[in-house]
């Protein structure tokens, strides 16, 4: 049975099981619920909690998952969007810490991400080579910027075509907040579930005919947040240097979106 890491913010009365994908010595990769930031974002007060924040509070407070490993310094080596879910890579140790955050601000630290995006790509692969400001707007985007921005690339590959969305692949190099969805957005095809970039939330009714409603009820959308899921993190590992590649499921609510688009459009 996989290890899951029990996580609870009393001031909020919010509790996270955060399911671990990979540990060793000198890594801990976990499978991050979307909704809750890495760390505390500018819109943030500093009493709401963030993945780091809590990991941080068990080890202080002795938590059997932290005592069981040995773990006495944690800290991620790569972004993860707070809405986004999926793998997060940490470093168990302060040589590891510095190994891959060298990497993770080149374009050698190889991610995918699955991604459902609003519209029909023109070709079946396609890459943007943007620059992006990393001054986050005060409305929460981070914006293309050719005078400002840093240097960010990313590149798709289709998985699947539907009648409005499209299944998609998603490799960033480099590693900027927001890239997939900005870079997205600049092409016209958002992220399902992504108002922040315009993108478009997906109902069953919208898709599968003769769909009824209980009379009274609101209709709530398939996805309630933006469709992308951290799926792959290739790497080297900084101790063995061997290739490690990790790999995490999408949970359920996409996994039940993909169901129903496949079946109804």
């Amino acid at each position: 049975m996989a290890k899951v890491i029990k996580l609870s913010a009393q001031q909020t009365s919010q509790f996270w099981p955060v399911p671990v994908v990979y540990e060793d010595v000198e890594l801990l990769a976990l499978d991050k619920p979307s909704g809750l930031s890495v760390t505390l974002l500018p819109n943030q007060t500093a009493d709401e909690p963030t993945l780091v924040k809590l990991l941080h509070a068990g080890i202080a407070a002795g938590r059997s998952w932290a005592v069981e490993s040995g773990i006495s310094y944690l800290q991620p080596v790569h972004h993860l969007d707070a809405e986004a879910s999926g793998l997060l890579l940490f470093a168990k140790t302060k040589t590891a810490f510095t190994t891959l955050t060298n990497t993770a601000g080149s374009d050698q630290l190889n991610r995918t991400y699955l991604a459902l995006i609003q519209g029909c790509p023109g070709d079946d692969t396609w890459e943007v080579d943007l620059p992006i400001n990393p001054k986050q707007a005060p409305s929460g985007f981070f914006r293309v910027d050719d005078r400002r921005g840093k240097k960010s690339l990313t590149k798709f590959e289709v998985v699947e075509r539907y009648s409005r969305w499209s299944l998609i692949k998603c490799r960033p190099a480099f590693d900027r907040p927001h890239q997939i969805r900005a870079h997205l957005a600049v092409d016209r095809m958002p992220l399902a579930g992504d108002p922040l970039y315009r993108g478009g939330l997906i109902y069953l009714s919208r898709l599968k005919k003769n769909y009824s409603i209980k009379e009274g009820a609101d209709e709530r959308p398939m996805m309630s947040r933006p469709a992308l899921h951290s799926e792959t993190v290739q790497i080297t590992h900084p101790a063995t240097g061997a290739d490690l590649i990790l790999t995490c499921p999408p949970p359920n609510d996409f996994a039940v979106t993909i169901k129903y688009l496949k079946r109804f459009a």
